[in-house]
């Protein structure tokens, strides 16, 4: 009986596992059967396929045809194995040369009229194909991610003519056009932040060390301001860190710009979104907020008016770097190494401690609102700043942000002679690169028993310490990068 394998690629995560499209057709009425735990979207690809074969100009065969997705017990979903199906119905009918198809790997939605559409993951698809060795055919609308896989042979298709044509060796498909070279470099600069010399200390100290940050002060203080230019000073993401960024954007349906692949997101939720928005879920495991902001900064404004739950579902991905999304028929694993900078007031009205006096809040009333950030999240915090209102005389423009994001690079390449950043230091690299004369470990234990910190804390602190160390260009650090680091764990003493 006549047989046809297509290979193909599902999507569970960012990850695309191989998938064999195998097509039968058999003595028995006319039917078109799809086997191997499809989902809807995939079971209804039988009436694509064979409109699409219709208005082709294809011969539909008269058989029973029973499609196999494998392996069987991989949930399928979505439009993507509309292509190999129809190219496995046409092999198997000998309209295709079948012995040509062990070279190829296909996704791709069929409209009625047998155009290819766009579908979601084709750029994990490309990074997978690569590996493997076979060339892919992906929708002309996908090339575009799919360009940005140096070394895969992807080839882009308008209509399932063309890829019948290209695969009988009749016709050659076009490649996808190369990644831009050129860099677009439009984002806000921190000189436009005016005083808050402390703030942006801060927010150097976090973008060379990779390290987590909170501004607490009134509202109009520019605390938003702030955040919104740690991207800009932050070193060009590497091609495999960019890579992993895209593919998240690719498997969440986000556009792609590629003059700004390699540049870090910034990702500022609503204080009213979800759990599963920030972390990512549904019934179909998709990327939440922390994995779009992989590479990047996920940005919390107004930290205490997020709901208790959500906040705490950040605690684990701020320590492994990955989410995992666990459902009945599946598992799901995304990164999610962000960079966590957040803002709050510090009381419900917003102006304790404002020189007008004008705060009328209770101690009561202050303490449930700050206890609305748990301690376990503020301990993971490495970096917490006061940002006050300032005099609006007098106040000077600082420096540039390429001027400070070529001191983050300069200490970021020390970092990476380690093999991490120093908010990545694991116990034993704390211990191998953090040492600390015998006079500040007594600083430092002084300071943990005063402000009650906990032992991640100390190591945090340490952290810190290290990465001001490296801004200085020091080898060791000193007493004065010690007590920089220690005076950025002030806010933990609650009023």
């Amino acid at each position: 009986m006549p047989l046809a394998t297509v290979h193909s690629r599902a999507q569970i995560g960012i990850a695309a596992p191989p998938i064999w499209v195998e097509v039968n057709l058999g003595p028995g009425l006319p039917g078109f059967g799809i086997v191997g735990l499809p989902e809807t979207a995939v079971r209804e690809s039988k009436d694509r396929v064979r409109a699409a074969m219709d208005n082709g100009g294809f011969k539909k065969p008269s058989w029973k045809i029973t499609v196999s997705l494998a392996p069987a017990d991989l949930p399928k979903e979505g439009a993507r194995f509309d292509l190999p199906i129809a190219l496995g119905v046409l092999a198997a009918s000998g309209q295709v040369n079948g012995d040509r198809l062990e070279d190829w790997e296909c996704l791709g939605e069929l409209s009625l009229n047998g155009e290819l559409r766009a579908v979601k993951g084709a750029l994990p698809a490309a990074l997978a194909a690569r590996e493997s060795g076979r060339r892919l055919i992906l929708p002309r609308a996908n090339g575009v991610e799919a360009g940005l896989v140096e070394g895969a042979d992807v080839r882009l298709a308008d209509q399932l003519a063309d890829v019948v044509a290209a695969i009988n060796g009749q016709i050659e498909l076009d490649r996808p056009p190369p990644p831009s070279t050129e860099t677009i470099d439009t984002g806000p600069d921190l000189s436009e932040v005016l005083g808050q010399s402390r703030a942006r200390r801060a927010l150097e100290i976090c973008a060379a060390g990779g390290h987590n940050l909170l501004f607490l002060g009134p509202p109009g203080t520019g605390k938003t301001l702030l955040a919104s230019r740690l991207p800009g000073i932050l070193p060009p993401m590497g091609e495999d860190e960019a890579l992993e960024a895209a593919a998240i954007a690719s498997v969440a349906g986000l556009g792609l710009d590629t003059a700004r692949w390699r540049e870090r997101p910034f990702r500022c939720p609503h204080h009213t979104a979800s759990g599963v928005a920030l972390v990512g879920g549904g019934s179909r495991p998709r990327p939440g907020e922390i994995s779009l902001a992989h590479g990047g900064v996920l940005f919390l404004d107004e930290l205490p008016e997020y709901s208790r739950h959500v906040l705490e579902v950040l605690r684990e991905p701020l320590e492994s770097g990955r989410i995992m999304i666990s459902r009945a028929a599946l598992q799901a694993e995304f990164p999610a190494r962000f960079q966590l900078v957040a803002a709050m007031n510090p009381c419900p009205c917003g102006y304790q401690g404002d020189p007008s006096g004008r705060c009328a809040c209770t101690p009561d009333q202050i303490r449930r609102y700050r206890d609305r950030v748990s301690g376990p999240l503020l301990d993971r915090i490495d970096l917490q700043v006061e940002v006050p209102r300032q005099s609006l005389s007098g106040l000077e423009p600082g420096e540039p942000s390429s001027a400070v994001r070529a001191r983050v690079i300069a200490a970021r390449a020390r970092q990476a002679e380690r093999g991490t950043n120093n908010a990545g230091l694991g116990v034993k690299g704390v211990r191998t690169h953090c040492q600390l004369a015998s006079e500040q470990e007594r600083l430092l234990e002084a300071a943990c028993e005063r402000l009650q910190l906990s032992a991640r804390a100390h190591h945090r602190i340490l952290r810190v310490a290290r990465t001001i160390a490296d801004l200085d260009e020091a080898e060791s650090i000193g007493p004065a990068h010690l007590s920089e680091a220690i005076g950025y764990r002030q806010l933990e003493r609650r009023n």
